[in-house]
């Protein structure tokens, strides 16, 4: 069992252990694969001497669930997981999920709603002064005010009400670490505010260097227009090159602090955290429940490099991750891939090479790395930078070195390319690559909607670029025999779709001629410029004013619309097509969407036929007149 990192007292002690310096406390069942946060902290913790022990969800209603360790020497770090909790509880339309992917056997209810706020306070009752660092996307994404969907309103951050002392935000490996340093040199926890990519509680600003002084809690609570110009400045200073100290005041209690982010890794660093010891499985004791779900996704999957320069509105890669590059190594990559090969599970499939985006492999710019990103625009949006680096050169040579390794049969691409950075690349050798090797039938990709504005107010290209992809697309299909298409993602309901623009998403998907399986609703999740957008019905950089398709309603009558081929949806449809004023999207013209309803047919003919026979009848008695009475009342 040394294998894994310890999650029992007993285990602790086969290892000679006396005591853990960190306890770590997920929401996740424990998979010790690198592509779940709390197995990359804890064995980076490992390598750097530390004994981590995992707890991994805990039964909250139970405070000796967060005992089993004892109290540490330094402290507890707590994590929701790999997901936010709230999202993974429940669906867009707030109805709970059937099914956790990151629970033994798929199993719903392991973890609480909020789950770095309940564990921490969990933690509180049984060790008042210990201290306890948040870490993982639900932390991160709730830093600082937010917006909470579920509640429908602005809540504080996280560290308010959680109790804890310090929020490690975004990936982490950087200030986890010198975190654990500074506890290990008896540096009180209250006194560590100097470390890049955290935030903390103080009592006053006396020791904060010229900060950027938020809006307080208490005015973005109640004015949206304020929350509006906080999210703005809080987007601004997400680079770690350019990025200023932040504070928000809490009245009373203090202020809650920002460091900038921490620094981006380097490409050896990189390939060190994928190079720690993970055993790459979930742990024995989920065996009896069918292991993990989460796991059989990324299991035969490489992760190639972290950060986004896409710039999508919805997204919260950019208080995440970061919008700088970054890359692993080929050896690195090829390393992992040789291991996988001798999985005995592996049956020569290797079902993504990627990340956020799966062909970034270079920063946008040169000056990123010394300079940070632009403080006030994007690298693609709304067209390419004129100082954008296209290049895919170096993810086609790595593709080419892994699917010639043996053992490999075939290399797919999953995580999604960024159509208009292959457009935008005057090189087509990738686009050919791909198309030859690394799809299999079907190419998923992300256009997200088709009306212009709505694709603006999400920070996505004009439909013409992702029609552009489509022509070049089928020529290298042409060009190399194959018969592949392009099945593309569609979003209902952002911010800036009126029921106009749903149904011309709707015309859209008439002309493709097929019926998307699944539809995704806008969800309004933390720390994006769409769920900024979403709840003050502004956009937070342009300040202009944005419509909002809140109404539970309306959002299901334009998910309907995409799916209007279904019958259970006609009558959403049908009520979308009048308040869009489209009915002549009623009828028998093959560019309809609705036939009419044979009901309402049939007592139309049967009301016609009965004025017309009425007419007739009218119109005999009226010619019997004219006859009786002549020429001059004919006349």
């Amino acid at each position: 069992m040394e294998r894994f990192l310890p999650t029992t007292k007993k285990e602790m002690q086969q290892r000679g252990w006396e005591e853990v310096d960190f306890v770590y406390v997920t929401g996740d069942a424990y998979v010790d694969h690198p592509s779940f946060g709390s197995a990359i902290i804890g064995r980076l913790l490992e390598r750097y001497g530390y004994r981590v022990g995992m707890i991994p969800q805990p039964d909250w209603r139970k405070k000796e669930s967060i005992q089993i360790f004892g109290e540490p020497r330094l402290g507890f770090l707590v994590t929701a997981g790999n997901m936010d909790s709230m999202v993974n509880h429940y669906t867009v339309s707030k109805k709970h999920r059937q099914k956790d992917a990151y629970s033994p056997g798929g199993e719903m209810g392991l973890r609480p709603d909020r789950a770095v706020i309940v564990y921490s306070n969990l933690i509180r009752q049984s060790y008042k002064e210990v201290p306890v660092i948040l870490g993982g996307i639900e932390a991160s994404l709730r830093r600082l005010s937010h917006y909470d969907y579920w509640d429908d309103k602005v809540r504080r951050s996280v560290l308010m009400d959680s109790g804890a002392d310090i929020i490690s935000y975004g990936m982490g490996e950087h200030s986890i670490i010198e975190i654990a340093e500074a506890l290990n040199s008896g540096i009180p926890v209250n006194e560590i505010t100097y470390i890049a990519g955290t935030v903390f509680k103080t009592k006053d600003l006396s020791r904060v260097y010229e900060p950027v002084v938020l809006p307080d809690f208490e005015t973005v609570q109640k004015n949206k227009e304020t929350y509006a110009k906080s999210f703005a400045l809080q987007y601004k200073n997400t680079d770690p090159y350019t990025a200023h100290v932040m504070a928000e005041s809490y009245g009373a209690k203090g202020y809650v602090v920002q460091n900038p982010p921490a620094k981006p890794l380097s490409q050896e660093e990189m390939d060190d955290i994928y190079n720690l010891p993970y055993t790459g499985e979930y742990h024995p004791m989920y065996r009896a429940k069918g292991g993990i779900p989460a796991l059989e996704e990324v299991k035969f999957s490489l992760t190639s490099n972290r950060g986004c320069f896409g710039g999508c509105s919805f997204c919260a890669l950019t208080f995440h991750q970061g919008r700088i590059l970054q890359t692993r190594s080929h050896e690195s990559l090829i390393k992992e891939a040789e291991k996988m090969t001798k999985d005995k599970d592996f049956k020569g499939y290797i079902h993504d090479v990627g990340g956020p985006t799966a062909d970034f492999r270079t920063p946008s710019c040169k000056k990123q790395l010394t300079k940070g990103v632009c403080r006030d625009r994007q690298c693609l949006f709304p067209s390419p930078c004129k100082n954008l680096t296209v290049d895919h050169t170096d993810y086609v040579e790595l593709l080419k070195k892994l699917r010639s390794l043996p053992g490999v049969k075939k290399v797919f691409i999953r995580s999604g390319v960024r159509f208009d950075y292959v457009v935008a690349d005057r090189d087509k050798t990738f686009l050919k690559e791909l198309v030859q090797h690394h799809v299999s039938g079907q190419l998923r990709v992300a256009p997200e909607h088709v009306s212009d504005e709505v694709l603006r107010f999400m920070g996505k290209p004009p439909h013409r670029v992702y029609e552009e992809f489509l022509r070049e697309y089928g020529k290298a299909n042409g060009e190399t025999g194959k018969k592949q298409y392009a099945v593309p993602y569609f979003m209902s309901s952002h911010p800036g779709c009126t029921m106009k623009e749903a149904v011309k998403l709707a015309e859209y998907v008439r002309d493709l001629g097929f019926t998307p399986e699944q539809v995704q609703d806008f969800y309004p999740t933390p720390s994006t410029l769409s769920t900024c957008m979403y709840y003050t019905g502004i956009h937070p950089i342009t300040g202009e004013k944005v419509y909002v398709p809140k109404n539970p309603h309306e959002k299901a009558v334009q998910r309907a619309l995409m799916q209007y081929k279904n019958p259970a949806n006609r009558a959403l449809v049908l009520e979308g097509l009048k308040m869009a004023g489209r009915m002549d999207l009623v009828g028998y013209d093959r560019k309809c969407l609705l036939r009419p309803d044979k009901k309402e047919t049939s007592l139309k003919e049967h009301n016609g036929k009965s004025r017309n026979v009425t007419a007739e009848k009218s119109g005999r008695k009226k010619k019997t007149i004219r006859n009786v009475h002549g020429k001059k009342k004919r006349a």
